[in-house]
């Protein structure tokens, strides 16, 4: 989670009427966790889906409205157009397409502001940025920009970027720099950059921005460019960024984005939403009255007003977490003080008990644990590797995590099998027989969601381990965890040796089982025979 730092003094300048223990005990109420406190300023964790909490400033806007200094929406004014653009050119809609821009003006930049400018930058990126691939930010010295300024994308160029005191190619700055080798896989033939009139690189994003245009303490005036490939995460990223810079003492101006089309940007318009005051006290387990909903909404910074039995609520515009009616109503709970809501005791209890599928899961320990095996528990992330390339298995309906960190949590699992088929490579200096089982959850996609299902699946391997000895395991565990019969049924799987593989049934397939192939065997190092059997438990006990 992130975090950002307030320091007491800056505490103590934009709420002069509280102490500092009092703003303190208020930050849990607003959805912070503090983390520490030490050498003059308090460490808090946001939730990533409140990106105004990513500086100071934003926290702090929240704080003034629920100790009352000021409510409703906050004051916030365009100054009006700078009469600058940025000409978006073709080549670069190909692999970044969106750009929107501000100018920050008559300001002062001072060391802590600049700290705080930068951290939300960072958290911006990785937040609604995700990691640089849907937006990323450029911040520059707007006095040494010239405009118009242009936006395309380029084989390759040459700029300083920041930090460097010499010029650098597009793959120079991927292959040698810190952020081109964490971020250059985002691009690929072309390159995008912004350049300005006078020829100066500005950005090369969303890798780094030019040392031209450098932001430092001191400085009056800004230009705040955002690029990306989501349009909606471009504006959301920039209207942060705009009211931060407002509070920090700033005047906002729009920029002219001209893309076939002239448009204004920053485009702050206010969105409109209404709740039934009854939802709300339905929700909350209150009875409080429309006007005092109101006041509660006001607190937490937003507008409203009573319309009939309805609350119509106006949202600014860097607000991108309220989204339905069940967001106003936990700004409700905010506004109120979530500190005022006195649990309700329920009048009776009731005993609670093992779901089936527990007692299920229980009896299939007890009976594969009697036959000498021992229980396995792997991550339901897994590499692509195992689960599907050593396995050969058919990768179609991959469920793969976006950018991830690890080769080893690549993929949601669909089969419980080639996990125990690594915890076996693991263990081929153990003494044999090694019999192993694992109850878990694999995954598969549908059109329109994901669907979860509970596997179970066990395997054995030693010099003589075969089709018959993991058949009567199964047939076993079916009679005394289930008391149910089941029969076999010739099949074939990638996964198991030709002619040596079946389908298990009852009334229908409910798994599979067979001896895993030689090649298999090779592909995860493994020294002896081995034989497995997967049951698909959710399906099983729907039915039976």
């Amino acid at each position: 989670m992130p975090v950002v730092n307030i320091t007491f003094d800056r505490m103590a300048k934009f709420l002069p009427k509280t102490k500092a223990e009092q703003a303190l005990d208020m930050l849990p109420f607003i959805g912070l966790d503090i983390e520490g406190i030490e050498d003059g300023m308090v460490r808090v964790e946001y939730n990533p889906n409140r990106p105004d909490f990513s500086s100071d400033y934003g926290i702090i806007r929240a704080l003034r409205g629920l100790l009352g200094y000021e409510t409703g929406m906050p004051k916030f004014r365009l100054a009006g157009k700078t009469g600058f653009s940025v000409k978006v050119e073709k080549p670069v809609k190909e692999v970044r397409p969106f750009v929107v821009a501000l100018a920050a003006t008559n300001g002062q930049l001072d060391d802590e502001t600049i700290r705080q400018l930068i951290a939300m930058q960072e958290d911006l990126h990785n937040g609604i940025g995700r990691r640089r691939k849907k937006a990323s930010i450029g911040i520059h010295n707007l006095d040494a920009v010239s405009f118009p300024v242009t936006y395309t994308a380029l084989p390759d160029f040459l700029f300083t970027p920041f930090g460097q005191s010499v010029k650098m190619s597009a793959r120079q700055i991927l292959a040698e720099t810190e952020t081109g080798k964490a971020y250059g896989h985002i691009l690929q033939d072309k390159y995008p950059i912004i350049y300005d009139s006078a020829g100066n690189v500005l950005s090369f994003p969303p890798i780094i921005n030019g040392a031209d245009t450098k932001v430092d303490v001191g400085c009056k005036n800004l230009f705040v460019e955002v690029t990306a490939t989501d349009k909606k995460a471009a504006h959301d990223t920039l209207a942060v960024i705009a009211y931060m810079l407002y509070d920090a003492g700033f005047k906002i101006k729009t920029v002219t984005i001209e893309d076939g089309k002239k448009t204004e940007t920053p485009a702050l318009a206010a969105t409109k939403m209404d709740v039934e005051a009854k939802y709300i006290n339905e929700l909350l387990g209150l009875d409080i009255s429309a006007t005092k909903i109101v006041e509660c909404l006001k607190k937490s910074r937003l507008d409203a007003r009573p319309n009939k039995t309805r609350i119509s609520c106006t949202i600014p515009r860097y607000r991108i977490d309220i989204t339905n009616p069940v967001d106003l109503v936990e700004e409700v709970a905010v506004g109120y003080g979530i500190y005022n809501l006195e649990p309700t005791i329920l009048p009776s209890t009731t005993a609670g008990q093992r779901s089936k599928m527990s007692d299920y899961f229980e009896a299939i320990r007890q009976t594969l644990t009697g036959l000498g095996m021992t229980e396995s528990f792997n991550f339901s992330l897994t590499s692509r590797q195992v689960q599907y390339d050593l396995s050969n298995r058919p990768s179609d309906g991959e469920i793969s995590v976006d950018g991830s960190k690890s080769a080893e949590h690549e993929v949601l699992r669909s089969s419980l099998v080639p996990s125990l088929l690594q915890s076996l490579s693991r263990n081929v200096h153990e003494e044999y027989p090694q019999k192993i089982f694992e109850i878990g959850k694999v995954f598969f996609k549908q059109t329109d969601r994901i669907d979860e299902k509970w596997f179970l699946a066990a395997i054995i391997t030693h010099d003589q381990a075969g089709f018959t000895e993991i058949k009567s395991s199964m047939q076993a565990l079916f009679g005394s965890a289930f008391g149910l019969p089941v029969s076999t049924k010739a099949a074939s799987n990638p996964l198991f040796i030709k002619g040596r593989c079946a389908q298990i049934i009852k009334d229908s397939q409910v798994g599979i089982i067979g001896e895993v192939s030689p090649a298999v065997l090779q592909n995860f190092k493994l020294r002896m025979p081995a034989a497995a059997f997967e049951v698909d438990l959710t399906g099983l006990l729907a039915v039976h």
